[in-house]
Order: structure tokens, then C-alpha cells, then sequence
């Protein structure tokens, strides 16, 4: 059992999900083909196993599945886990750390996991750690095959960013970079590098701080892209904002585009992509035509800002909170969820196919019902058949979760 200042925490954890949650002209909407949704896992509340998966998925070369839970584990303060396909079929899987609210290695995984070449994964935790603030940590496998966290950073001295949300992303050179929610010079979060010495210990620098007056953006949920010339990008509230280094040292940060205040063309933007074009691809929450959230393209131009288009706005029947980000086929198509709406009010999962002329068409994949899941938050990830993964927080089973499989 938590102290009563880590019950404080865990009731934040639940109050934070709900609280993260003419276009018509230029989309259209395509009725669901024959799409076979099959769920991999569901998650229970036996003391063993993860629940309430809100983070994304990553795969490993040679095709095991990763993620985390918000809660469950060992300790009910969340989980990272693995999905290996059996000998006979279907998944198989295992908690590989179970986060202890009560020590120093924090609790509250929200976000995906990445991995290096060595196949160590690298994540982040909203809350706890030995300032209380969240945590980076790091997970390396065994020849045993028990798998050893260290925290590489625990924030929480304010300055250095509170609540890590995000997942992280590595530069060419083997240094990691992610958002906190809030903390930093002005308290309305960070952008964050960690950079590993000589000795192996991990040194974290503040690239930016945002500031909640103004434009500037401010309280970043989502993770960061990385261009070929190492400039960051990302979302935060009402902004699309890069930050390209200094030849001088730090970094400047630009605004590509800042969204209406009447939501049109959306509100609160989420994760964003780059297209095989060089446009930016991204959703919002809310916002567009019907007020339930977009997906959005921006266009370079030459003095400076971005050009926003709405490529699809959801109206309740194919979805309602696009908090998940998107992922390109090869093919050019656009793929992503939402939380809620659909048939069934527990989230879809969609397609967006480019058109001529510059139209996308909406196919709808699935409507999830809570027997195979309920309110997908993440991004999907693609296998190289081409069928999409992903996690949704609740239903399954037995109430906590799924992992799940679409084939197209």
C-alpha cells in the first residue's frame, strides 16, 4: 500500500488521462471493408500481469513486441512488458519490471518505449523517482532472462521539467531527447537531452523552457521528431514549434504554425510525423468542423510559419479525440486512433488514403465494442505485412486492457 502522498499521486494518474483527452471539403468518408481485428492480450488485475496500457508499442528486430501499463505489476504502479509470438501460436507474454511507487525507480509509465541497437529499452515515468518528479530509466536483458532497470535521471527539482509524458527518440549519436509536462524555467515544461558520459552516468540539459503566456506553447504531452539535420520538432497546446541548434551553443525555438482559438482548424495538436514529402502530418484532440478533433498536414513556406490544411475532421460517428499519432505505409496511406466514438463509443481505428487533387478518403478499420477493447490513446505501429498494432486502455477480457492485432 502507497503512503498517503503517493495516494495523492495515484489519483492524479487517473485524473490526468480524461484531462489529456471547411474541412468536410477535403475528406471524405469510406464505410469499413472486411478488417479482422484480433486481440493479442488482454490484461487482468492479478498482482502479476500490467493494466490500463495508454502508452504505444514498438517492435524488436526480430519481431517481439514491447510496451507499458500505467498501473499493475508486482506493486499496481505500472509495467513494461513483452509479447512474443509461441511455438503453436498466438502471444505469449511477460512482465519484464514491475515499477515500485514506494522507491526510487518511479511509477506511471504513459508513454512508448524505444530501443537501441543492443536491444536495451529506454523509457520514461510521469511520476516518482527520488525527487518525485518521473524518471528516465533503462532496461537491459540477461542472459538469465530477467531484465535489469537503471534510472539514468529523476526529475522533479523543478528546473529540470516534472512529469515526463512522452517517449523518448535517440539522434544519430546516441542521445536521448523528450518533453516534460510541466517544470522548467517558467514551470510550463521542457524539452530535455540526456547525453552519457565516458564513466556511463547520463547528464541531462534543458534545451528549452515554454512559458504559459503568449503563443509560445506551453505543457507538452507528446514526444519529439528528429530531422536529417537535427532539428527537433513537436507539439504543445495551441503550437506546432522546431527547435534547430546553435552553431554557438542552445537552441532556438520557432513556431511553425499556432492554431485559431475557434478550433476550426483544430484544437490542442498532438504527435506530428514528416510525410516521404517533407510535410509535417499530425492530429488534435478536439477541434475542426464538428469539434471532435482532425488530422492535419503543414506545408513549408518561405517565411517561416507552416501552412495548415485539415485533411479529415471527425464527427462522433468515426471517432471523437484523436489523441493518437499517425504512421505512413509505404503505400502513402495514413493510419490512427480515436479514443471514443464509433459505433460502439469506445474508439476506432482509421485510414486515410491521399487522393488526386489533393483529397484524403476515411475508411474506417474497426470500431472497438469493450469486449475487444476500449479507448485507444497511442499511436499504431506497422509490421512489414502491413498489419497495424496497437493498445487500448480499458475492456478485453477482464476489464483492464488489450493488446491487439489488424489485419487489412
Amino acid at each position: 500500500m502507497h503512503s498517503t502522498s503517493n495516494g495523492a499521486m495515484a489519483s492524479a494518474r487517473r485524473a490526468l488521462i480524461p484531462a489529456i483527452l471547411s474541412a468536410l471539403l477535403f475528406s471524405a468518408v469510406r464505410p469499413a471493408h472486411a478488417q479482422t481485428e484480433t486481440v493479442l492480450h488482454s490484461f487482468s488485475d492479478n498482482g502479476r500481469d500490467g493494466h490500463t496500457p495508454v502508452g504505444g508499442l514498438i517492435f524488436d528486430s526480430v519481431g517481439n513486441l514491447y510496451g507499458t501499463s500505467w498501473y499493475g505489476g508486482t506493486y499496481n504502479d505500472g509495467s513494461v512488458f513483452e509479447l512474443t509470438h509461441r511455438t503453436h501460436g498466438g502471444w505469449g507474454e511477460k512482465i519484464l519490471h514491475s515499477f515500485n511507487g514506494n522507491s526510487a525507480d518511479g511509477f506511471g509509465p504513459f508513454a512508448n518505449l524505444v530501443i537501441d541497437a543492443a536491444g536495451n529499452l529506454y523509457g520514461t515515468t510521469c511520476f516518482g523517482g527520488t525527487e518525485g518528479g518521473g524518471t528516465v530509466f533503462e532496461l537491459t536483458p540477461q542472459e538469465s532472462g530477467d531484465w535489469t532497470e537503471t534510472v539514468l535521471h529523476n526529475f522533479g527539482s523543478g528546473k529540470d521539467g516534472i512529469c515526463p509524458k512522452s517517449g523518448l527518440i535517440f539522434d544519430p549519436a546516441g542521445n536521448l531527447y523528450g518533453t516534460t509536462y510541466q517544470g522548467g524555467a517558467k514551470g510550463a515544461g521542457t524539452v530535455f537531452e540526456l547525453t552519457q558520459g565516458t564513466s556511463g552516468a547520463w547528464t541531462e540539459k534543458i534545451l528549452h523552457s515554454f512559458d504559459d503566456t503568449g503563443d509560445g506553447g506551453n505543457y507538452p504531452q507528446n514526444g519529439l521528431i528528429l530531422d536529417s539535420s537535427g532539428n527537433l520538432y513537436g507539439a504543445s497546446n495551441q503550437t506546432v514549434f522546431e527547435l534547430t541548434p546553435r552553431a554557438t551553443g542552445g537552441w532556438t525555438e520557432k513556431l511553425l504554425y499556432v492554431f485559431n482559438s475557434d478550433g476550426i482548424d483544430g484544437f490542442d495538436p498532438e504527435f506530428v510525423i514528416f510525410g516521404a514529402d517533407g510535410n509535417l502530418y499530425g492530429t488534435t484532440y478536439t477541434g475542426g468542423t464538428e469539434g471532435d478533433g482532425t488530422v492535419f498536414e503543414l506545408l513549408p513556406k518561405a517565411t517561416g510559419r507552416w501552412t495548415e490544411k485539415v485533411l479529415h475532421s471527425f464527427n462522433g460517428e468515426d471517432g471523437v479525440f484523436c489523441y493518437a499519432g499517425l504512421v505512413f505505409d509505404a503505400a502513402g496511406n495514413l493510419y490512427g486512433a480515436v479514443v471514443e466514438g464509433g459505433t460502439y463509443n469506445h474508439g476506432t481505428v482509421f485510414k486515410l488514403t491521399p487522393q488526386e487533387g489533393g483529397n484524403w478518403i476515411e475508411t474506417m478499420l474497426h470500431s472497438f465494442d469493450d469486449k475487444d477493447g476500449s479507448y485507444p490513446w497511442n499511436a499504431l505501429v506497422l509490421d512489414s505485412a502491413g498489419n497495424l498494432y496497437g493498445t487500448a486502455e480499458s475492456g478485453g477480457a477482464f476489464g483492464y486492457g488489450v493488446v491487439f492485432e489488424i489485419k487489412p
